[in-house]
């Protein structure tokens, strides 16, 4: 009887019907393992120790190492000192942000003043537009 197949296997294979051989396998962690798979194991355990494998960190240790990158970039910028295109265009957009807020402040002043004191304004430009 060959090695690795069941008397079972055997006695229904010499009954003509194939379909019922049953093979058995090998258990795993026997010394059968080939030394390939041993070297493969070993490498995976010290790269795992050696912390090279990103996917295998647990979640908690990658957040709190992306949180530190993230503190000490951001120490980084504001130590360094602003460059000169920055300043120019804190500069622009400040000027900018007061002229908004001075038309909203004039669109309110016109919408306290009752609309016949408006429409006498208007009417009084347009007759000194039409009178020189």
């Amino acid at each position: 009887m060959p090695v690795g197949h069941s008397p079972l296997a055997h006695n229904s294979a010499a009954d003509g019907s194939a379909s019922e051989i049953i093979q058995l396998r090998k258990i795993n962690g026997s010394s059968a393992e080939t030394p390939s798979y041993q070297n493969l194991h070993r490498e995976l355990l010290l790269s795992h120790k050696r912390g090279l494998l990103l996917e295998e960190k647990p979640e908690l240790k990658r957040v709190l190492e992306q949180r530190r990158l993230e503190l000490h970039k951001e120490e980084e910028m504001a130590q360094r000192r602003p460059s000169d295109l920055e300043t120019e265009l804190r500069k622009r957009q400040q000027k900018l942000q007061e002229y908004e807020q001075e038309e909203i402040r004039q669109r309110e002043n016109q919408n306290k003043i009752p609309e016949f004191v408006r429409v006498r304004e208007n009417l009084r430009r347009t007759q000194t537009f039409e009178q020189p």
